[in-house]
């Protein structure tokens, strides 16, 4: 028997979604029974809810930031959105300035981070548990996370180390650090150590064992089933194989593969909506009932709202200062300029391509609608009962392959890269997060590239539910610490961006194309 976890915010529901396939090998048994034992009281903490309610700390935590955020920068998704794409475009890029990645690369590198497994998988696993409403509160998330971005992606720009090689090392590690030393508060290194730490645990959770355990689920559903740890060594040798070549190696393979392959998935998604263009009315009606009346899922509003938010963090990690980590190694000295392009990853990961996954689920008609109420029917686990029985990333390629029979094989290529170019960028995240804290040095940055590559295997062979829940719990952690350290540091944003604006205006700042 696979060992059973139940995450206190997921529930039953969530427990028995998440559960692998019943036949696996003794090494994938053992593997998952460590792993479950040693982390379940890491993953209840985290997502314990308010008391005499079912709602988790951490979601209010995340929404009141976003919101926050959005006000005090006026709504800056919508004025700096055309601004955000004529830098990625590369209009006001100086080659001269310091840095090791153009905007686009930076960009592609912090997409891989996001854009993946938690677009196919992730979606699949919302829709499932808190039905068509929770694509609503995926896509509020999604829009109001933009402003979380532009905040810390500005500050890990502006308080980068730059080093005489040419290298930078940056993300809330150190802003937090130096923006409070520059604001003569107290408290920035003990924080700043405490977000190294969950970083470390992210980049091994939802970074790498996530991205293995999913990309084996999908090859299982295409060669049949083997044990998990075989995937795992392969995947091992091939990331090891790419992270030996520290960032510029990583950016070169992303600035490709994310691209390509997001295309890809959109393009077809948006075939299945146009030959199902007449249901697409109905599919969003769906939604935004089933995100204030549940439509008969378990929890009704608010199983969809904390399903939308809880999956919308961890597909677009706003707030959670990843991102920084990547955006920090951009060739500019405008800190600022890095805080527009960055809020593009949300819109691009949550708003647009989350929400095709979930009209394309909902309009093959996966998840399963009792004729007489119209309400979803769901089991005696909580769960909505779908079409083909299957959750995760393997109700995401029924759903697709119900429209075209061969695109099971395109999904299992698409995990596959998605996976591993999110492994690459998270292999970049938790190892500047290790030099944080233990120094710079080629002995230190092997050891931990070996120990990243051991925990591929450890999630292609433990089962989805002990990995899913240990991936969220170590990228909610990084985003407490992070966020506390954005709230004393915004005003310093503020400031960068008033001057930043006003000098565009005047046509100080200019062209380069």
């Amino acid at each position: 028997m696979k060992t059973q976890f139940k995450a206190p915010l997921l529930g039953a529901a969530a427990a028995s979604l998440l559960t692998a396939p019943a036949q696996a090998s003794t090494v994938d048994e053992t593997v998952n029974a460590i792993f479950a034992n040693s982390t379940g009281w890491f993953v209840s903490f985290i997502f314990s809810p308010f008391p005499g309610t079912s709602f988790p700390w951490i979601v209010a935590w995340l929404v009141i930031a976003a919101t926050i955020f959005t006000f005090y920068f006026g709504l800056i998704q919508a004025r700096g959105f055309k601004h955000a794409i004529q830098l990625v475009k590369g209009d006001y890029s100086d080659p001269d300035d310091a840095g090791e990645v153009s905007h686009f690369q930076a960009l592609a590198t912090a997409l891989s981070g996001t854009v993946g497994l938690g677009n196919i998988a992730g979606v699949a696993v919302a829709v499932g548990i808190g039905g068509p409403g929770a694509t609503f509160w995926m896509i509020l998330a999604g829009l109001m996370g933009m402003a979380s971005k532009f905040t810390e992606c500005t500050l890990g720009v502006k308080y980068r180390n730059e080093f005489p090689n040419g290298t930078v090392s940056g993300g809330p590690m150190y802003y937090i650090t130096k923006g409070f030393e520059e604001r003569g508060l107290k408290g920035g290194k003990p924080l700043a150590i405490l977000f190294a730490i969950f970083c470390i645990f992210g980049a091994f959770g939802g970074g790498n064992m996530f991205q293995a355990n999913q990309a084996h689920a999908q090859l299982t559903n295409v060669l049949g089933d083997y044990p998990g740890y075989i995937t795992g060594i392969i995947f091992a040798a091939i990331v090891f194989a790419v992270i030996a070549g520290g960032l510029k190696s990583i950016a070169k393979v992303t600035e490709k593969v994310v691209p390509f392959m997001g295309v890809l998935y959109v393009i077809t998604a948006l075939i299945i909506l146009l030959i199902n263009f007449d249901q697409i009315g109905w599919a969003f009606g769906q939604i935004f009932e089933g995100a204030f009346t549940g439509l008969g899922v378990a929890g009704g509003l608010a199983g969809a709202l904390i399903q939308g938010f809880k999956r919308a963090a961890f597909s677009n990690e706003a707030g959670v200062g990843s991102a920084a980590i990547a955006h920090s190694a951009v060739k500019t000295k405008e800190p600022v300029t890095e805080g527009y392009v960055s809020l593009l990853e949300p819109f691009i990961d949550t708003v647009v391509i989350c929400t095709m996954t979930a009209l394309v689920i909902i309009i093959t008609g996966q998840l399963m609608v009792d004729p007489e109420t119209g309400l979803y029917m769901v089991g005696e686990n909580g769960a909505i009962q779908t079409a083909s029985g299957n959750t995760g990333v393997a109700l995401t390629s029924a759903a697709f392959s119900a429209t075209f029979g061969w695109f099971r094989y395109v999904l299992a290529l698409a995990v596959i890269l998605f996976a591993f170019s999110t492994m690459l960028s998270w292999s970049y995240y938790g190892l500047k997060a290790w030099t944080f804290l233990f120094g710079e040095g080629k002995a230190k940055e092997l050891t931990f590239k070996v120990i990243f590559c051991l925990f591929v295997i450890v999630g292609a062979a433990a089962s989805l539910g002990p990995v899913i829940d240990f991936s969220d719990a170590s990228i909610f952690a990084m985003a407490v610490v992070n966020i506390i350290g954005l709230y004393f540091l915004m005003p310093i944003v503020k400031h960068e961006l008033d001057s930043y604006v006003s000098r565009l205006k005047s046509g100080e700042i200019k062209k380069f194309k």
